[in-house]
């Protein structure tokens, strides 16, 4: 199946587009895009970002403006969205701006330098093709055919039009109960164990916890310290046992990289040491794929129902469902997109 036939890619877009390039935001997304443009030689106009945040800085040599000030310069321009949110304001205004002007996503991943472009996807058809054919039911295959559609072109509307919210994943696939044994990899500060805890009202077996970074590992003891049967590790999953340097940013964003705090992670198959799970969350920061390697154990023996991040790197959405289905093929597969833009917050469920 061709998933994007007769479709333009984002980068060929922007490569190709006669009117001046406005870069809205610059963060960490703003860095990634300029520096594939300085590699197509796509030469950006500007640089905006929301009102309340232009002040006169300087951005990679651009003074950030407002859209009011390009649309008083300018008769036309494209827009290319460089920040991510799921907030409900900034979408609808991410949207509003979108209904008066060009506005596209370039798909740079959150880890790794894979980019999603025409190469990327044709060189990688078969298997985006294979694990299509693996999703149990439509919705996942509409998230499926949406989300490919959007990393291609950078078109946000494709993400509208497969959005579910987080009810309609745990009540009709995960459907979770009151003696879930439950391993949280990535528990921040423990946001997710309130979901298990939302979901089953307030019941389950036991929790086993992951969180390497230390600020937020401390945050996650102070929420979890009234809950019983819970064990917190303050590592991160991986393939193997061992020390890796983790960037150790703030928030969500703390990840392996190649300077920064060494930082213990370990195979999750050698700290469970064959206890039960049912229930397994993985939201690792692009180690999704070591810590699969480093839990077969725990996936064949148990086949515990999993919610697992599919968006931090371009080839996550088909290359971690057939990673799992090679693991155990046991697995249904199912997809869903929740609200955000870009799109993360883009899940397997597997069951």
């Amino acid at each position: 199946m061709d998933f994007v036939n007769n479709l333009t890619s984002v980068w060929d877009f922007f490569k190709n587009t006669e009117k001046p390039i406005i870069l809205y935001g610059m963060g960490d997304g703003a860095d990634k895009v300029l520096k594939v443009f300085d590699k197509l030689n796509i030469k950006p106009y500007g640089v905006m970002a929301s009102d309340d945040f232009v002040r006169g800085q300087k951005f990679h040599g651009f003074t950030v403006k407002k859209l009011s000030q390009f649309e008083n310069e300018l008769s036309d321009f494209v827009i290319a969205l460089c920040f991510a949110s799921q907030l409900d304001e900034v979408m609808e205004h991410i949207k509003s701006i979108a209904k008066k002007h060009t506005l596209l996503v370039p798909s740079v991943p959150v880890f790794g330098d894979n980019v999603f472009d025409e190469e990327f996807y044709t060189s990688h058809i078969d298997k985006i093709n294979k694990a299509y054919s693996l999703l149990e039911d439509e919705q996942s295959k509409l998230t499926y055919e949406n989300i490919i559609k959007f990393q291609y072109t950078g078109d946000i509307k494709y993400l509208s039009l497969c959005e579910t919210t987080k009810d309609e994943a745990f009540s009709n696939v995960l459907k979770l109960s009151e003696n879930e044994d439950y391993l949280d990899l990535g528990a921040y500060k423990g946001d997710t164990i309130q979901e298990l805890l939302h979901y089953t009202k307030g019941k389950y077996k036991s929790i086993v916890a992951f969180e390497p970074n230390g600020k937020n590992f401390a945050k996650l003891q102070e929420s979890c310290k009234n809950l019983k049967d819970i064990s917190l590790w303050q590592i991160g999953s991986y393939s193997k046992n061992t020390v890796i340097n983790f960037n150790n940013k703030a928030g969500r964003n703390s990840a392996i990289s190649e300077t920064g705090v060494p930082t213990q992670v370990a195979c999750v198959d050698s700290i469970l040491c064959g206890k039960r799970i049912t229930y397994a969350k993985l939201d690792v920061e692009g180690a999704e794929k070591e810590t699969f390697v480093g839990m077969k154990k725990t996936l064949r023996l148990f086949k515990p129902k999993l919610n697992v991040a599919a968006y931090h790197r371009s080839e996550d959405i088909f290359s971690l469902i057939l990673q799992l289905n090679e693991i155990n093929n046991e697995y249904k597969f199912y997809l869903r997109h929740h609200p955000y833009i870009p799109h993360w917050d883009t899940n397997i469920y597997c069951i």
